[in-house]
């Protein structure tokens, strides 16, 4: 059972008028803007668990049974410290929202502000937040916040690239994400100008190849699925894969003679990668055209940042691509107490 965490497991809380202050100024690439609402995207909901559940889980894990021994060791209890939260390199910022969650969760008198918003591009070298309060809370909570923040913006900033070139198609996240991160994952993709997919295998009901396989064919997989709804009076999102023409046809025939609930075909690789490094998508065309609106579309397999374009001018409604969360490269992002030494070290390694 994970034991409940306080501020009394680092240390016992000091009054501020019994603290000391350090403060170290901030440099030239501070900016001056109005500090931004945090909330900028709200979070996806789970049935099931919540974003506090994660929260206390990662501090869980960092803090063990005797809380941070080196921040005791070497800190003060009654020290005040302000800290800058430092971009080190391009793209877009995500989990500001939940980076005061986690404040929150630790030291409720922590005071964080904010110069960008979920969402925002952040340029290396740029100074985008602050956190004034305890130095055992902000050096606590410091790699928990990070990790967060770091995979979301990578997470964000992949999807915003991804979007943009997907357009008209609408880019989507799958089920790839990091066991127990599930939540902050589709966060981020949210944030970077993508949309979710289903949340899990609770909120939609996908029929993928191995369903079809053991149920003897797309009809009647759709069949029993059709069936199962009207049975247990329940009403969601339906969609079915396909992998080639035929199965396409196999879903029309099916839907143009049944009353269904299907809602959308996904067509499953139907983007034929070629030797020169190009793809054909005339399969996938051919679908789409196959299909002529009567359902929403989803192209998936063979998705990258170098296809997601020609693909998202196929005609289909969605694109999902796992690389979204599964080897997202996360976005490097520091808390530092001392701007100045940080950047000047920044400056020497080329990462600020």
């Amino acid at each position: 059972m994970m034991r409940a965490l306080s501020l009394s497991t680092f240390s016992s809380p000091i009054p501020s008028s019994q603290r000391l202050l350090v403060k170290m100024s901030a440099t030239a690439t501070r900016s001056t803007a109005t500090p931004a609402a945090s909330m900028a995207v709200k979070p996806p909901a789970h049935p099931t668990y919540d974003l506090k559940s994660v929260i206390r889980l990662a501090l869980s894990e960092d803090a063990g049974d005797l809380g941070d021994v080196t921040c005791k060791a070497t800190i003060p209890d009654e020290m005040e410290v302000e800290a800058c939260f430092l971009a080190k390199e391009d793209g877009i910022v995500a989990g500001i929202g939940l980076a005061e969650m986690v404040f929150k969760e630790v030291d409720p008198s922590l005071k964080v502000e904010w110069y960008a918003k979920d969402g925002d591009n952040v340029h290396k070298g740029l100074q985008f937040g602050k956190v004034h309060g305890r130095a055992h809370s902000i050096v606590v909570v410091e790699r928990v916040v990070l990790n967060f923040m770091q995979r979301m913006s990578g997470i964000a900033t992949l999807t915003k690239a991804m979007a943009d070139a997907a357009h008209p198609a609408i880019i989507l996240e799958t089920r790839k994400t990091a066991p127990g991160l599930r939540l902050t994952d589709k966060w981020a993709v949210v944030i970077g100008g993508g949309q979710n997919h289903r949340m899990g295998l609770f909120d939609m009901v996908m029929i993928k190849d191995n369903h079809i396989s053991i149920a003897g064919g797309v009809p009647n997989a759709l069949k029993s699925v059709d069936l199962y709804l009207e049975q247990n009076h329940l009403q969601m999102g339906v969609e079915v894969e396909t992998r080639t023409l035929e199965e396409v046809n196999e879903v029309l025939h099916y839907a143009s003679t049944t009353k269904t609930a299907l809602t959308r075909i996904m067509l499953d690789n139907m983007v034929v990668p070629l030797s020169d490094g190009d793809i054909d998508i005339s399969m996938l065309k051919e679908a789409v055209k196959l299909i002529d609106g009567r359902f929403e579309t989803e192209a998936s397999g063979n998705v990258t940042i170098e296809t997601v374009h020609k693909i998202g001018q196929s005609g289909v409604t969605y694109i999902s691509s796992g690389a979204l969360t599964h080897s997202v490269k996360a976005l490097d992002i520091s808390l530092k107490i001392d701007t100045k030494l940080a950047l000047e070290v920044g400056k020497r390694t080329k990462r600020a």
